[in-house]
C-alpha cells in the first residue's frame, strides 16, 4: 500500500520506526535513567526528583511490589492517582516487575470503579488517600488483595508534606478509612532493592490494561503491549525531534497521567527523551496551569481544546504571553481554529493537532511541527503508520471520499480484554475499524469529520456536530458550544445547541441570526440551551452521550 503522506514529512521525520534492540518499556526508559542520572526528571508542586532518584525509588517500589506482597508478571494492579510523583514511580515500578498497569481515573465512583477492578481482575491497588473511602465500599466485591494508600505530600520534603496533610485533615479532604493497607512511603523502604529479581519481559507482553472512557456503553480494556506504546513512543519521539533538544525541554503536564494521551506522549515518549516532566495535580482553577508558566521555563506541553480555550481567556496568562514554547500539542477532540489562532496571537507559537484513540496507545495521526499545514487536519500519519478510508462495504475511497477511517501500524492494540467479539469487530485483518468518518486529501492529509455515532441525520441530510460548533464557538460572545441530535417530527432529528456564553448579554436570538448567516438551513439548531458549563471527561473532552441523555 503506497504512503503519500511520507512526502511530506519533515525532513527529519523517518518512514519508519526501528525497535532495534529495546526488548521493553522498561528496557528503554532503563536506558535514559543511566544517560541522564542528574537531570532533573520529574517536577510536581514544588519538589523534584532526578533520573537518578526516580530510578532508585522505582528500583525500591519494585522490589516491595515483587517480595513483599507477591506480585508477579501479569497480574494486574490498578494504579489510581493524580498527577503526582508518585505515579511515575508506581507506573514504572509495576512495568519492571512484568505487572500489568489498570490506570485508573481517582474521580471515578465507586460503580466505575467496581467494574474496572471486577472486569481486570485487580490483584493490587496503588491509590491516593483522597479517595480511599470509595475502594473502602466495594473492596469486599474485588478480588483486591493488597492496598497501597498514597497522600498527596508523600513525596514532598518532610516538613511540607506534614503541614500540606494537617491542612488538608484539619480541613476534613482527607476522609476516614479503615481498610487495612500498605503505606507508600514505608512500602519504599520496605525492601532492598538489591533483592529484585529481573523478569525476562519481551515486547508482545501485555504492559497496560487502557479502558476507554466509556462515553458509548461499557467501558473495555484495550491490551496495550510493550510493542504497542514503544512503538507511540519512538513514533513521538520521531515527530518532535526536529525542533526538541534530547534532555533539553521542560514538558508541561496538565492532562491527566491516568489517560493514555498524557501517558504515552508526555510521561513516556518525553521522560525516555531525558526531559523534565512538570506534573500539573490540579490544572483547574486556570490560574493553578498559568503559575507553572511563570516558574518554568516551559518549551512543550499537550492540551486539549477546552484547555487551550480556558488559557485563552484568562487574563493572567494573556498578561503572561509566554514565548518559550516550541511544541504544543492538541488531540482529544477537535481543535478549533478560532481557539488555535487566539493561542498563537498569544505565544506566538502554534497548536499542532494530532489524532489518536486509546485501541492505538493512542496517537495514529499528527500534523508536522511547524509546517503550513491545512486548517482542520489532524495530520499525516505517523511512521509505520498505515491509514485508508472505506465505505460501508469496506472498499477503500478514493481522495475526498467521506468514509469510516481504519488504521494498521505497530501502536494498534492486541484487543478488548476478554472481549473476543467485541475485538473481532474492530480489528479486522489486522485493520483498526476507528468508527470516526474522515477524509484524505491528495496528499496524505486526514480530516475527521465527526464521529459515526455524533452525526446527526436532518431530513436525510447529514450534519457532523463538529462543523456547528466550531461556528457557535467563533462567535465572540461564547466561550464553549456543544450539538447534539434530537427527535422531531417532521425532520426525523434536528440540532441543538448548548451553549456557555461568554457574555451575559448573548441571546438565543443572535445566534440563531449568527448560524443562519454562516450554516446552511438544515445544519442551524433548532433549539438553543444556556448552560454555565458543559459536561466533560478528566481530560476535557466535551461529553454529547451527557447531553444526549439529560445529565448536568
Amino acid at each position: 500500500m503506497e504512503r503519500p503522506w511520507t512526502k511530506h514529512y519533515s525532513p527529519t521525520v523517518p518512514e519508519d520506526i526501528s525497535f532495534g534492540d529495546i526488548s521493553s518499556i522498561s528496557d528503554y526508559v532503563g536506558r535514559t535513567f543511566r544517560n541522564f542520572d542528574r537531570l532533573t526528571a520529574v517536577s510536581c508542586m514544588g519538589a523534584s526528583m532526578t533520573y537518578g532518584e526516580l530510578s532508585r525509588a522505582v528500583n525500591r517500589f519494585a522490589a516491595f511490589l515483587q517480595n513483599k506482597i507477591g506480585i508477579q508478571k501479569g497480574d494486574r494492579i490498578a494504579i489510581m492517582l493524580p498527577n503526582i510523583l508518585q505515579f511515575p514511580v508506581a507506573e514504572l515500578a509495576a512495568l519492571k516487575i512484568g505487572a500489568v498497569c489498570v490506570n485508573t481515573n481517582p474521580m471515578y465512583t465507586p460503580r466505575e470503579m467496581r467494574h474496572q477492578f471486577n472486569d481486570s481482575g485487580v490483584k493490587a491497588i496503588v491509590i491516593v488517600d483522597l479517595f480511599a473511602d470509595k475502594l473502602e465500599q466495594i473492596i469486599s466485591e474485588t478480588q483486591i488483595e493488597h492496598v497501597i494508600i498514597t497522600s498527596i505530600g508523600d513525596q514532598l520534603p518532610f516538613w511540607k508534606g506534614a503541614i500540606l496533610d494537617k491542612v488538608m485533615r484539619f480541613k476534613k479532604q482527607i476522609p476516614k478509612c479503615s481498610l487495612k493497607f500498605w503505606r507508600f512511603k514505608s512500602a519504599l523502604s520496605a525492601c532492598d532493592p538489591s533483592s529484585l529479581k529481573p523478569v525476562d519481559l519481551g515486547l508482545d507482553d501485555l504492559a497496560v490494561l487502557q479502558y476507554t472512557g466509556g462515553t458509548t456503553g461499557v467501558s473495555k480494556g484495550a491490551m496495550l503491549t510493550h510493542k504497542n506504546i514503544l512503538a507511540n513512543m519512538l513514533q513521538i519521539q520521531a515527530i518532535t525531534s526536529g525542533p526538541l533538544q534530547q534532555g533539553s525541554e521542560t514538558v508541561l503536564t496538565a492532562l491527566p497521567l491516568y489517560h493514555i494521551f498524557a501517558l504515552s506522549v508526555n510521561f513516556l515518549a518525553f521522560l525516555a527523551d531525558g526531559q523534565h516532566i512538570v506534573l500539573v495535580p490540579k490544572p483547574v482553577p486556570i490560574i493553578n496551569t498559568v503559575k507553572l508558566f511563570r516558574s518554568f521555563k516551559i518549551t512543550a506541553m499537550t492540551g486539549v481544546n477546552t484547555l487551550f480555550n480556558s488559557l485563552n481567556n484568562s487574563n493572567d496568562f494573556k498578561e503572561l504571553a509566554p514565548r518559550t514554547l516550541k511544541v504544543v500539542v492538541a488531540g482529544g477532540m477537535a481543535l478549533q481554529d478560532s481557539v488555535n489562532k487566539t493561542f498563537q496571537s498569544i505565544t506566538g507559537t502554534p497548536i499542532t493537532e494530532g489524532f489518536g484513540l486509546t485501541e492505538a496507545s493512542p496517537v495514529t495521526h499528527v500534523n508536522p511541527i511547524g509546517g503550513n499545514n491545512p486548517v482542520g487536519s489532524i495530520g499525516l500519519p505517523l511512521p509505520s503508520t498505515y491509514a485508508k478510508i472505506v465505505g460501508e462495504d469496506g472498499t477503500s475511497l478514493p481522495p475526498g471520499e467521506v468514509g469510516e477511517l481504519v488504521i494498521k501500524g505497530p501502536q494498534v492494540m492486541k484487543g478488548y480484554w476478554k472481549k473476543d467479539d467485541e475485538t473481532a469487530r474492530v480489528l479486522r485483518d489486522g485493520w483498526l475499524w476507528t468508527g470516526d468518518i474522515a477524509r484524505m486529501d491528495e496528499r496524505g492529509y486526514f480530516f475527521i469529520v465527526d464521529r459515526k455515532k455524533d452525526m446527526i441525520l436532518v431530513s436525510g441530510f447529514n450534519v457532523y456536530p463538529n462543523e456547528v460548533e466550531e461556528v457557535l464557538a467563533c462567535h465572540p460572545m461564547v466561550l464553549e458550544a456543544a450539538v447534539i441530535g434530537i427527535p422531531d417530527k417532521s425532520s426525523g432529528e434536528a440540532v441543538k445547541a448548548f451553549v456557555v456564553p461568554k457574555d451575559k448579554n448573548l441571546t438565543v436570538e443572535v445566534l440563531r441570526a449568527y448560524c443562519k448567516e454562516n450554516l446552511t438551513g438544515y445544519k442551524c439548531p433548532r433549539q438553543f440551551e444556556f448552560r454555565d458549563s458543559l459536561p466533560k471527561s478528566s481530560v476535557g473532552k466535551i461529553l454529547r452521550r451527557e447531553l444526549r441523555d439529560g445529565k448536568l
